[in-house]
Protein backbone atom coordinates (compact mmCIF):
# COMPACT_ATOMS: atom_id res chain seq x y z
CA UNK A 1 0.00 0.00 0.00
CA UNK A 2 1.04 3.64 -0.23
CA UNK A 3 -0.04 6.97 0.68
CA UNK A 4 0.86 10.01 -1.07
CA UNK A 5 0.35 13.80 -0.38
CA UNK A 6 -0.06 16.01 -3.41
CA UNK A 7 2.19 18.72 -3.48
CA UNK A 8 0.39 21.49 -5.34
CA UNK A 9 -2.50 20.63 -3.50
CA UNK A 10 -4.18 21.69 0.12
CA UNK A 11 -2.51 20.16 2.54
CA UNK A 12 -4.88 18.64 4.12
CA UNK A 13 -6.65 19.69 7.52
CA UNK A 14 -5.55 16.45 9.56
CA UNK A 15 -3.55 13.26 9.34
CA UNK A 16 -4.52 12.08 6.50
CA UNK A 17 -2.86 11.95 2.82
CA UNK A 18 -5.09 13.19 -0.42
CA UNK A 19 -5.38 9.77 -1.55
CA UNK A 20 -4.26 5.37 -0.76
CA UNK A 21 -3.61 2.95 -3.17
CA UNK A 22 -4.17 -0.37 -1.72
CA UNK A 23 -3.22 -3.19 -4.63
CA UNK A 24 -5.68 -2.30 -7.55
CA UNK A 25 -7.72 0.28 -5.99
CA UNK A 26 -7.30 3.75 -5.55
CA UNK A 27 -9.15 5.76 -2.61
CA UNK A 28 -9.04 9.73 -2.37
CA UNK A 29 -9.87 11.24 0.63
CA UNK A 30 -13.03 13.53 1.36
CA UNK A 31 -12.08 16.50 -1.17
CA UNK A 32 -12.93 20.18 -1.19
CA UNK A 33 -12.85 23.26 -3.25
CA UNK A 34 -10.19 24.30 -0.89
CA UNK A 35 -7.09 25.99 -2.95
CA UNK A 36 -3.29 25.41 -1.89
CA UNK A 37 -3.49 29.14 -0.10
CA UNK A 38 -6.42 28.21 2.28
CA UNK A 39 -9.02 30.29 0.03
CA UNK A 40 -12.15 28.35 -1.20
CA UNK A 41 -13.40 28.25 -4.92
CA UNK A 42 -17.38 28.94 -5.29
CA UNK A 43 -17.13 31.48 -2.01
CA UNK A 44 -17.37 35.66 -2.54
CA UNK A 45 -17.76 37.71 0.52
CA UNK A 46 -18.44 41.12 0.00
CA UNK A 47 -17.77 43.59 2.30
CA UNK A 48 -19.98 43.49 4.53
CA UNK A 49 -18.60 39.59 5.07
CA UNK A 50 -22.06 37.98 3.97
CA UNK A 51 -20.61 34.87 1.82
CA UNK A 52 -22.15 33.88 -1.32
CA UNK A 53 -21.59 29.85 -1.58
CA UNK A 54 -21.92 28.73 -4.91
CA UNK A 55 -22.42 24.97 -4.99
CA UNK A 56 -21.87 25.01 -8.82
CA UNK A 57 -18.58 26.56 -8.72
CA UNK A 58 -17.50 24.69 -5.35
CA UNK A 59 -18.99 20.91 -7.09
CA UNK A 60 -16.41 21.37 -10.45
CA UNK A 61 -13.36 23.04 -7.99
CA UNK A 62 -14.42 19.58 -6.21
CA UNK A 63 -14.32 17.00 -9.52
CA UNK A 64 -11.31 18.82 -10.87
CA UNK A 65 -9.03 18.64 -7.40
CA UNK A 66 -10.36 14.96 -7.73
CA UNK A 67 -8.95 14.87 -11.10
CA UNK A 68 -5.60 15.93 -10.02
CA UNK A 69 -5.02 13.65 -6.94
CA UNK A 70 -6.27 10.66 -9.15
CA UNK A 71 -3.74 12.09 -12.01
CA UNK A 72 -0.60 12.03 -9.70
CA UNK A 73 -0.91 8.60 -9.24
CA UNK A 74 -1.73 7.65 -12.87
CA UNK A 75 -5.28 7.32 -12.76
CA UNK A 76 -8.10 9.36 -14.10
CA UNK A 77 -12.28 10.14 -13.69
CA UNK A 78 -12.45 7.19 -16.08
CA UNK A 79 -10.86 5.21 -13.60
CA UNK A 80 -13.49 5.81 -10.47
CA UNK A 81 -15.78 3.63 -9.48
CA UNK A 82 -17.67 4.88 -6.67
CA UNK A 83 -18.63 8.65 -5.52
CA UNK A 84 -19.65 9.63 -1.93
CA UNK A 85 -20.85 13.36 -1.45
CA UNK A 86 -21.78 15.14 1.37
CA UNK A 87 -23.88 18.13 1.17
CA UNK A 88 -24.14 20.55 3.92
CA UNK A 89 -27.50 21.33 2.27
CA UNK A 90 -29.73 19.51 -0.18
CA UNK A 91 -31.42 22.22 -1.47
CA UNK A 92 -28.22 22.56 -3.59
CA UNK A 93 -28.81 19.13 -4.97
CA UNK A 94 -29.67 20.24 -8.62
CA UNK A 95 -26.56 22.53 -8.57
CA UNK A 96 -24.23 19.95 -7.41
CA UNK A 97 -25.94 17.12 -9.90
CA UNK A 98 -25.74 19.30 -12.96
CA UNK A 99 -22.50 20.12 -12.62
CA UNK A 100 -21.67 16.44 -11.50
CA UNK A 101 -23.30 15.10 -14.58
CA UNK A 102 -20.74 17.44 -16.79
CA UNK A 103 -18.06 14.82 -15.40
CA UNK A 104 -20.09 11.48 -15.08
CA UNK A 105 -23.29 10.03 -16.73
CA UNK A 106 -25.52 6.77 -15.98
CA UNK A 107 -22.53 4.32 -17.29
CA UNK A 108 -20.25 5.93 -14.98
CA UNK A 109 -19.54 5.48 -11.19
CA UNK A 110 -22.26 4.65 -8.44
CA UNK A 111 -22.74 7.75 -5.95
CA UNK A 112 -24.56 7.85 -2.61
CA UNK A 113 -25.26 11.85 -1.98
CA UNK A 114 -26.03 12.51 1.89
CA UNK A 115 -26.72 15.56 3.83
CA UNK A 116 -24.60 16.48 6.70
CA UNK A 117 -24.61 19.01 9.41
CA UNK A 118 -21.30 21.07 8.55
CA UNK A 119 -18.61 20.43 7.01
CA UNK A 120 -14.70 21.38 8.33
CA UNK A 121 -14.78 25.00 7.12
CA UNK A 122 -17.91 27.30 7.39
CA UNK A 123 -17.60 28.25 3.67
CA UNK A 124 -17.49 24.39 2.44
CA UNK A 125 -21.10 23.15 0.83
CA UNK A 126 -20.00 20.23 -0.75
CA UNK A 127 -17.45 17.10 -0.17
CA UNK A 128 -16.76 14.59 -2.16
CA UNK A 129 -14.15 11.21 -1.89
CA UNK A 130 -14.01 8.59 -4.48
CA UNK A 131 -12.95 4.99 -5.32
CA UNK A 132 -11.01 4.27 -8.23
CA UNK A 133 -10.15 1.04 -9.82
CA UNK A 134 -6.86 0.73 -11.93
CA UNK A 135 -5.05 -2.63 -11.86
CA UNK A 136 -0.92 -2.21 -11.61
Amino acid sequence: MSSVLIKDKAVPRGSFPHVKRAGDFIFVSGTSSRLPNNNFEGVEVDSMGVANLDIRAQTRAVINNIRDILSAVGASLDDVVDVTSFLVNMNDFGGYNEVYSEFFGYDGPTRTTVAVHQLPHPHLVVEIKVTAYLPQ
